[in-house]
């Protein structure tokens, strides 16, 4: 028994399958070791993932990276014990291709995390509160950090697996050295495509505008839905969506409503004629106001702003806690104030007045004192 033991595996030896045999085992030994700890870890965790999103996040974000990295390490690990097994081509090879693995799984795990944190965070800092200024501070410096650590972190895998192979060596050896990572950085952002990288992160630290602030650009308004490297996404009231550049909002002056805080203050133009009432209609402004549910109790009043050789400029102002509550209030006020003009003076909407003179002789003469004939 003993001798045949001895034989089969002379004859492995010989024929290099014994190297195949320990290979494959180290990989089945990975995959099954993942697998028992990240079971492990799930019955553990059990309801915690709510209340630690960060851990289900990791769980979740790095379980399709460490299925391929675990296999892989464990290989790469058994590789020295039958090194001597293998010919010198397959060798090399091998050897190459574990190293390629190892980098592109422990980047695509390192992106994993990120992504894992990214998502802890928008747990963590919720947008859809109406009082949602820091978390959307936090959240766009998060989308925006973690957009430029996974480019960086791409960047650097793809040089160590392109010096893993002779032909590429020299460009990979380029990527990663020459004047170093920084280096490689600033020289680009001549560049249009990492010049916007540098505005991204220039966004990301001074935040002129976060993920769902209230904006108008290009003469529309709408919300910041999403911040990349490269362009910003702004959601318009219609549901249409406008694409920018992210220079754009470093270059060009733009309306922020929502820089500091999300409370507005809105106003509402009325032309009315000189015999209006303004105390009356002041007076209806504020029962509009404190009857109406999107009031914040802060500010509203009415002044008189301009006028005209016709009528009088009346601006009613009032504020709410955010721009779609503030639009509205501005049309509830608007309705309300003309139909309580309507109703109670109407003689006090706009008119065209013409005056009627009767000369000594009985002719009506027009606004300009030409005779019109007998009355």
């Amino acid at each position: 028994m003993d001798a045949l033991l001895t034989d089969l595996l002379d004859v492995l030896r010989r024929t290099g399958l014994d190297a195949v045999l320990i290979l494959a085992g180290a990989a089945g030994l990975g995959g099954l070791g993942y697998a028992v700890v990240h079971r492990s870890l799930r019955a553990l965790m059990g309801d915690l993932e709510w209340a630690a999103p960060l851990r289900g996040a990791l769980l979740r974000r790095t379980r399709a990276p460490l299925r391929i990295l675990a296999p892989v390490l464990c290989v790469y690990l058994a590789l020295p014990t039958v090194r001597a097994s293998l010919p010198g081509v397959a060798r090399t090879v091998l050897g190459n291709a574990l190293q390629a693995l190892v980098v592109v799984g422990g980047a695509w795990m390192l992106v994993a995390v990120l992504y894992a944190v990214e998502e802890a965070v928008s747990v963590r800092y919720e947008t859809d509160t109406p009082d949602n200024l820091q978390g959307r501070k936090i959240v766009t410096q998060t989308r925006i950090l973690r957009r430029i650590a996974a480019t960086v972190i791409t960047i650097v895998a793809a040089g160590l697996v392109l010096m893993q192979y002779e032909p590429f060596r020299e460009l990979g050896t380029g990527i990663l050295a020459s004047a170093g990572i920084a280096g490689i950085v600033v020289g680009v952002a001549a560049q249009r495509t990492l010049g916007d990288l540098i505005a991204g992160i220039q966004i990301a630290l001074t935040q002129p505008i976060r993920v769902d602030d209230a904006v108008i650009v290009e003469g529309e308004f709408g919300w910041v839905e999403e911040i990349t490297l490269t362009y910003v996404v702004v959601q318009v009231w219609d549901r249409r969506r406008i694409v920018l550049p992210i220079t754009h909002f470093l270059e060009q002056p733009f309306q922020n409503w929502t820089r500091t805080s999300t409370d507005l203050i809105g106003t509402v133009f009325l032309y009315l004629d000189y015999t209006v009432p303004i105390d009356d209609l002041r007076a209806e402004l504020r029962r509009i106001v404190e009857a109406s549910e999107h009031w914040d109790h802060d500010v509203a009043g009415l002044q008189m702003t301009d006028a005209s050789e016709r009528t009088v400029t009346l601006r009613a102002t009032a504020s709410a806690k955010d721009a779609p509550t503030l639009w509205t209030l501005r049309c509830e006020i608007r309705e309300k104030l003309v139909a309580y003009i309507r109703e109670h003076y109407p003689d006090a909407l706009p008119t065209l007045r013409t005056r009627l003179e009767t000369s000594e002789d009985g002719e009506r003469l027009d606004n300009d004192g030409d005779a019109q004939g007998p009355m």
